[in-house]
C-alpha cells in the first residue's frame, strides 16, 4: 500500500497551459483566447499561472502574441504570472511585460539537449546563466525546468545521476526551484521517486515540482509517488492541453482537472473550484474544436448534460 501517512495537506499547482499547452496548436490562437483562459484560470482559484514564452517567433509562431497576451491580462493580487525565457534576448523582451518569475529550462539527457536547442547540456546551462543573474538582479524568481528525467526519446533511460548533475549545474547558476519533468511520459512511480530523490541532493522539499505527462497512462501514479516523498507542487494543464513538439507520440501533460480530483479525494487542499476549472477546460476545448483530454472534466461534463 502507498503511504499515505506524510502526503502534505496543501498542493500548489501550476497551470502551465496557456503556455506549455497552447504553444504547438497549428491553428494560431488570438491572444484575446489566451487572456480569457487566463482569467478562467485564475477564477478557479489557480494562483500560479504559467501564461506565454519569450521565444523566437520563427520558432514558435503561437507564442508572438506574447507581450500582447502579458498586458491584457487582468492580474489578481496573490496570483503569480510566470514566463518562459530562453535565451538574453527573450528575458530582455520579457522584462516589459513584468513577470513575476521566468522559466529556464535544460535537459537531462545530452542527447534531447542537443535536438531540442542544439547544444550541450553544460552549453545549454552557460548560456542560461546571464539569464539567471538578471531575473535575480531585477528581483524575478527564477523556475528551472529539467526534461526527460526519466526517459529520452533518443537515448531510453536516464539515470537518476543525471538528473542529480543537472539539479547541481541549476542550482550552481543560482536557478532557485526546478521542475523534475517527464517531458515524454515513460515514467513509473518508482523511477519518478529516483529523480526526485537525485534532484533532493541539490534542493530543498519547498524548493522542487514534479511535471509529468501521461503517454503511458502514469501521470497520476506518478503524482501520488512525489506526493509519498513530499513533493507538494506540480505543472499541470489544464484539459491535459500540450506535448513536446521533439518528442515523437509523447501526449498533452497531466490534465489539472484530474489531479485536482486526486488531490481532493485524499484530502488534500488545493484551493481550486473543480467546477470552475471544469468550465475553463471546456472553454480552451471548445475553441480548439476538440475534446478536453481530462478523464475527470468529460465525466463531469457527461453528468451535467444528463441532469
Amino acid at each position: 500500500m502507498p503511504n499515505l501517512n506524510h502526503l502534505p495537506p496543501r498542493v500548489k499547482l501550476v497551470d502551465v497551459g496557456p503556455r506549455d499547452g497552447l504553444q504547438n496548436e497549428k491553428t494560431p490562437v488570438p491572444a484575446s483566447v489566451k487572456i480569457e483562459l487566463v482569467h478562467k484560470l485564475q477564477a478557479a482559484g489557480l494562483r500560479e499561472v504559467e501564461v506565454t514564452s519569450f521565444v523566437s517567433p520563427k520558432w514558435v509562431p503561437q507564442m508572438a502574441d506574447n507581450a500582447e497576451v502579458m498586458a491584457g491580462i487582468t492580474r489578481q493580487p496573490g496570483v503569480r504570472y510566470s514566463v518562459l525565457t530562453p535565451n538574453m534576448q527573450g528575458f530582455e523582451a520579457a522584462l516589459a511585460s513584468k513577470p513575476d518569475e521566468i522559466v529556464v529550462f535544460a535537459a537531462a539527457s545530452e542527447a534531447f539537449s542537443r535536438k531540442n536547442i542544439n547544444c550541450s547540456i553544460a552549453e545549454s546551462i552557460a548560456r542560461f546563466a546571464p539569464v539567471v543573474a538578471a531575473a535575480r538582479a531585477a528581483g524575478i524568481y527564477v523556475r528551472g525546468a529539467m526534461s526527460c528525467t526519466v526517459g529520452c526519446p533518443y537515448e531510453g533511460e536516464i539515470a537518476p545521476e543525471r538528473v542529480g548533475y543537472l539539479a547541481g549545474l541549476m542550482k550552481g547558476i543560482g536557478v532557485q526551484h526546478v521542475g523534475v519533468a517527464d517531458t515524454i511520459g515513460v515514467g513509473t512511480p518508482i523511477k519518478v521517486q529516483r529523480a526526485i530523490e537525485a534532484t533532493l541532493q541539490h534542493y530543498d522539499l519547498a524548493d522542487v515540482s514534479g511535471h509529468f505527462h501521461d503517454t503511458y497512462g502514469q501521470a497520476l501514479a506518478n503524482t501520488l509517488a512525489a506526493l509519498e516523498l513530499g513533493v507538494w507542487q506540480f505543472d499541470t494543464s489544464v484539459a491535459g492541453l500540450g506535448g513536446c513538439p521533439y518528442a515523437k507520440g509523447a501526449t498533452g501533460n497531466v490534465a489539472t482537472e484530474d489531479v485536482v480530483y486526486l488531490l481532493h479525494g485524499l484530502g488534500i487542499a488545493t484551493g481550486i473550484d473543480l467546477d470552475k476549472l471544469v468550465d475553463a477546460g471546456a472553454y480552451i476545448s471548445d475553441f480548439l474544436q476538440r475534446k478536453s483530454g481530462s478523464r475527470v472534466a468529460t465525466a463531469i461534463l457527461n453528468k451535467r448534460v444528463s441532469a
